[in-house]
């Protein structure tokens, strides 16, 4: 199956060629093909395009980042780039402000992001809820505003030889704008105009009072409900201006404010919301409005800053530096809790209560750099800075040990991680007699990285004179025997060598060694080549070993927050490995995961047709992975034994999981002008990509005879099928005159939503989601945008409502939606946008 769906990519590639109308004309010289941009990721080699690289890199221009109607840049990402997925889970506690993004299948936190090819700080929030990229902390790209963008470049090859830690998947590389005259505007406007369709249950559920069973047929008789939505209303304002800093130099700013109302795509709350009364159900169960989840996107109000510089002395030396800051206030929710839930204060919340969520991000950067040259080498020094912090207030809840007397609103406190990372590098040739000098690169790097925990206030977390369950309702806040001030060093030395053996064959090495002063040391090394048989057709090829270090987040990390399973909540403490409770429950020493990644491609041009096939290989050792949710009467005596009296489970991080990660990446690109028509540019990818667990944890087994599996269903086949095992993207651009359009297919391939046994899985089949963009030219400073995202408001497959005894994905009725779906579940966006020039 998987090679009949390269052959259909290959002739759907070859065949935009035969498609042409006779008078196609050659494209002008100066519209340059975006795959011949002269790249600076995955090679240190001056002047080379992105075809001529012994590794696959694509390029991402600030125009295809902008031709959409969403302004994050992870989704604007996620429709450019075939083997990238934003899967935008909701119901996931911080990880609905702060949301992971996928390369090939592989974690967040495996892809390594750069910015003008410094490494970028991650987030602080690590994800340790139920979504694609459980138990990772990576880089929040979407603090990075597209109007200080100049172009990004994604490395899709492993390359921790050249570049340390975390680049097993790949390498992204934001290049900043640098301009020092012009200015531009760009105000956007749209929301989601919308339709979806939901299961309603028609039997018991599992857990809940069958009496309300009745009341459900007769008010949704046909076993669904229809919603119709406006909503998610969001309007963005993003400049950027251009200044001459003295005769050589420029300074960019760039700055972007933005408003997002919320989206709400929950189903029908199923279950009995209030008491008996006197043997009958309260007359309000009819009547109640059973939509009473917030399950979508969070409401966010945003922020952003950045600014760009570069000076030249007249010693030659060229000095640079940026610098930004982000605030985002976010506000999402919980799951509903009934009037009659034993955590819910009845005095205080009759009709029960959706508790709210509301974290604060603040992000900063800046860096500062110098280049020159001493001697032969091309000398490059920078020390670079960046530091997230996450707060969170919990509203519309309530402590119900403390009664009728708890307030409504707590600070949880939150947490904080920075990074201050310094390089002292440098380039040279050598002429040794072969076909081209050797390009050397040699350097070091030392980075500095802190985490800390910090506490709220004490009503967020403590158990109070009524009893029942202590702390916050949905999020309860960090206690001081969480709070954690941690820090390492990391020092690595690196050398990199390009040179051409002969005329076509293209050969390049590196080897970079690192020293954490937590868990030890590694040492990296790659080996890549390309072989040009003719200046239309080349092949390439790397091997190479890569590592990622465990995170202070993961090694750190500690809190206590409701989870559900099987529709039952449980609090669950995330504790370190290495500490008491995570050993008394299985947890051990983090070490770092290691990697072998193997790759093979071909290069074709033909005029203004290219086409890219690259296969690769990943097998990753000891993978850093969450635990289960370790629950029962063992789980808990262990807690109690150790003094942990608000949770009743727990979970911590471990290595222990080896995955193989094999695929194929298609790209195809084809420029050309039809003189009555216009110019046109289309581009066709592909991503098929397979992921198997090829070993898991065993079970741990205590003193007393106790077992806890510790990797179990659920995580091994989010690993192997919860991202597309092929994905599909088709975009056409299009320009006459004064007009322009953009028509973009994306297809995701199938996807599974794993359930706690087979017969609740659910399989997400495959959909294609279509957006169109129409533009037009007011004036030589003016232009105006109008158009769609997802135009036929397509929505994966909704989960059904489980029946009485059977786990499931969907038990309340009130998430009808997986998060394991690839494009989220928002509907169709319409948007408007105006641009102004200056």
């Amino acid at each position: 199956m998987q090679r009949f769906k390269l052959r259909a990519s290959l002739m759907a590639a070859v065949s935009l060629v035969a498609i042409a109308p006779v008078a196609v004309a050659q494209v002008d010289d100066s519209r340059e093909l975006r795959a011949e941009e002269i790249v600076i990721t995955g090679t240190r080699v001056a002047n080379r395009s992105a075809l001529d690289t012994v590794a696959p890199v694509d390029v991402v221009s600030q125009e295809d980042l902008t031709q959409l109607g969403s302004t994050e840049l992870n989704q604007a990402l996620a429709v450019n780039v075939p083997s990238f997925n934003f899967p935008r889970p909701g119901l996931a506690d911080g990880t609905d402000t702060i949301r992971p993004a996928t390369l090939r299948g592989l974690a967040p936190d495996q892809t390594l992001v750069l910015v003008n090819s410094k490494r970028r700080h991650a987030a602080s929030l690590v994800n340790v809820n139920g979504t694609v990229g459980r138990g990772s902390s990576a880089v929040d790209l979407n603090t990075i505003p597209s109007a200080s963008i100049q172009s990004i470049e994604i490395l899709r090859d492993g390359a921790s030889a050249q570049y340390g830690s975390d680049a097993i998947a790949g390498v992204m590389n934001v290049r900043l704008r640098e301009a020092r005259e012009g200015a531009n505007v760009t105000v956007s406007y749209g929301w989601r105009e919308t339709e979806y369709t939901v299961p309603v249950q028609t039997v018991s559920n599992s857990g809940n009072t069958s009496v309300v069973t009745p009341l459900i047929p007769s008010r949704y008789p046909t076993g669904q409900a229809t919603r119709e939505r406006s909503d998610g209303h969001t309007a963005t304002v993003s400049a950027w201006v251009g200044l001459p800093l003295t005769e050589t130099g420029f300074l960019t700013l760039s700055g972007e404010f933005k408003t997002q109302n919320p989206t709400q795509r929950g189903g029908v709350d199923v279950r009995q919301q209030y008491a008996l009364v006197n043997g009958a159900l309260d007359p309000r169960e009819a009547t109640i409005d059973r939509f009473n989840a917030w399950y979508g996107e969070p409401e966010v109000d945003q922020f952003t800053l950045f600014a760009n510089a570069g000076h030249e002395l007249n010693n030659g030396v060229s000095l640079y530096g940026w610098a930004s800051t982000q605030f985002r206030e976010a506000l999402s929710a919980g799951f509903f809790r009934r009037p009659q839930d034993a955590r819910n204060v009845i005095e205080i919340h009759p009709n029960g209560f959706l508790p709210l969520i509301q974290p604060d991000v603040l992000d900063t950067s800046a860096a500062g750099g110098a280049r020159w040259n001493w001697g032969p080498w091309a000398m490059d020094s920078s020390l670079v800075y960046g530091s997230n912090r996450m707060e969170f207030t919990i509203r519309q809840t309530v402590n119900r040990s403390f009664g009728a007397n708890s307030t409504t609103q707590f600070d949880a406190g939150g947490f904080e991680a920075d990074q201050l990372t310094f390089n002292f590098g440098g380039v040279r040739t050598i002429d040794a007699g072969l076909a081209s000098p050797v390009n050397l690169a040699v350097g070091v790097e030392a980075r500095r990285e802190t985490y800390e925990i910090f506490a709220g206030e004490p009503a967020s977390y403590q158990t109070g004179p009524a009893g029942g369950a202590g702390g916050a309702q949905v999020f309860p806040g960090f206690q001081p025997s969480n709070e954690v001030s941690e820090d390492r060093t990391a020092v690595g030395a690196y050398v990199d060598a390009e040179v051409n053996l002969t005329p076509k064959f293209l050969v390049a090495g590196a080897l970079r060694a690192e020293d954490y002063s937590d868990f030890g040391q590694n040492l990296s090394a790659k080996l890549a080549g390309r072989y040009d048989f003719a200046d239309w057709f080349a092949v390439r090829g790397s091997a190479q070993t890569g590592f990622r270090a465990p995170s202070l987040q993961q090694r750190f990390f500690t809190a206590t927050s409701t989870n559900f399973i099987n529709g039952v909540p449980f609090e669950i403490g995330t504790f370190p490995s290495e500490g008491a409770i995570g050993r008394a429950l299985g947890g051990q020493e983090l070490t770092a995961e290691e990697s072998v990644n193997l790759s093979l491609g071909a290069v074709l041009r033909v005029a203004d047709f290219t086409l890219t096939v690259d296969g690769y290989r990943i097998n990753i050792d000891d993978r850093i992975v969450l635990s289960e949710n370790i629950t029962g009467a063992a789980a808990e005596a262990e807690l109690r034994a150790r003094g942990i009296t608000n949770a009743n489970g727990g979970r911590y991080f471990l290595n222990g999981v080896d995955s193989e990660t094999t695929g194929v990446d298609v790209i195809a690109n084809w420029g050309f002008e039809i003189p009555e028509y216009g110019e046109f540019n289309a581009t066709l990818g592909a991503n098929f990509n397979e992921t198997e667990v090829t070993r898991a944890p065993t079970p741990f087994v205590t003193s007393t005879g106790t077992s806890f599996v510790r990797f179990g269903r659920v995580n091994i086949l989010t690993f192997e099928e919860g991202t597309p095992k092929d994905k599909y993207t088709f975009n056409l651009d299009w320009k006459k005159d004064k007009f322009g359009a953009t028509f973009r297919t994306t297809r995701y391939g199938e996807v599974l939503s794993p359930g706690t046994t087979a017969a609740s899985d659910l399989r997400l089949t495959a959909k294609f989601l279509f957006d169109v963009e129409g533009r037009y030219q007011i004036t030589d400073r003016a232009s105006l945008a109008i158009g769609a995202d997802n135009v036929f408001d397509e929505y994966p497959d909704p989960s059904p409502v489980g029946a009485a005894g059977q786990p499931n994905l969907n038990s309340t009725g009130n998430t009808p939606f997986s998060n394991y779906s690839p494009f989220g579940r928002s509907g169709r966006y319409v948007y408007g946008r105006l641009s102004f020039n200056f």
